[in-house]
């Protein structure tokens, strides 16, 4: 017997394209297959590594099964690299306005940054994507057996999932990462962004900080500057990008300071507190 999952997924705001995301990652009414007698391979997180696991070993004959719990495509495809580069490049043609007398086109004084538009191309463009991940394309190209729902190993070669066992040979756990939140007093209470949810935003904060000075940060920081939020960064170390080269990294600190991005280096962050105004 088959079983739908019917737990709703939700992506932010639920217009047309989040909607076209969801029926392709985590359709709503995807049933759950009968599990095979055993299955040469179990994988475990439906982000890149578990796609390419499963579609590679899938390609070579293997009888795979793939369980996710959320969306597939993982970090990647929703809330990392689909999503930042898509943004980047449209902050990336506002700097280029901006610097284009320096080659001698002249544009506009004044550049008009629609912010919920940046937001929608985006969320276009994920939804545009989204079908290179989806359950139907790796269940009929691949062969892969595609399982929504919390996993749960309930011996050495079985693993549970939506009240369902399935038994394998190997066991493949991608389940990935989640974002680390410090510990500050207040910032519960104030509220805050991370890359999971930065993404879902539609309308442009004025004013946004940045709490590490790391390649996402230093992205976003960046991101969000050129698309004229104001930005600053608040990093414990005293350089930004301390795991990068340190050539590399004060040249991008230049440029963030000619930007206008506030860097506030060696920080101790005590407390966040809300104020008005």
């Amino acid at each position: 017997m088959t079983e739908s999952i019917n737990a709703p997924v939700t992506v932010l705001p639920m217009d047309r394209y989040n909607q076209e995301l969801i029926k392709n990652l985590h359709p709503a009414d995807w049933v759950n297959p009968e599990p095979a007698p055993r299955y040469d391979m179990v994988v475990i997180g439906g982000g890149t590594a578990g796609l390419v696991t499963s579609a590679g070993a899938g390609l070579f004959g293997a009888k795979v099964a793939l369980i996710e719990k959320h969306l597939l495509g993982g970090d990647c495809t929703n809330v990392g690299c689909v999503p930042s580069k898509t943004m980047i490049r449209s902050a990336r043609v506002v700097a280029d306005m901006q610097y284009a007398q320096e080659f001698g086109i002249s544009t506009p004084e004044h550049i008009n940054i629609d912010f919920p538009a940046v937001m929608e191309r985006l969320r276009r463009i994920r939804a545009e994507i989204s079908p290179n991940d989806s359950a139907e394309r790796f269940h009929h190209e691949f062969g892969v057996d595609v399982f929504f729902g919390d996993a749960r190993f309930s011996s050495a070669d079985t693993v549970e999932v939506a009240r369902k066992t399935l038994r394998f040979k190997k066991a493949a756990i991608a389940t990935g990462s989640s974002p680390s939140i410090p510990s500050i007093p207040g910032l519960d209470s104030v509220g805050y962004l991370t890359n999971e949810t930065v993404f879902s935003l539609s309308d442009k904060p004025n004013r946004l900080a940045v709490i590490g000075g790391g390649y996402i940060g230093c992205e976003l920081a960046q991101t969000f500057q050129r698309l004229g939020t104001s930005v600053f960064i608040l990093q414990k170390g005293s350089r930004l990008l301390t795991r990068e080269d340190k050539s590399a990294a004060e040249i991008i600190q230049k440029v963030f300071v000619r930007e206008g991005i506030q860097l506030i280096l060696e920080a101790n962050i005590q407390r966040i507190e809300r104020h008005s105004g």
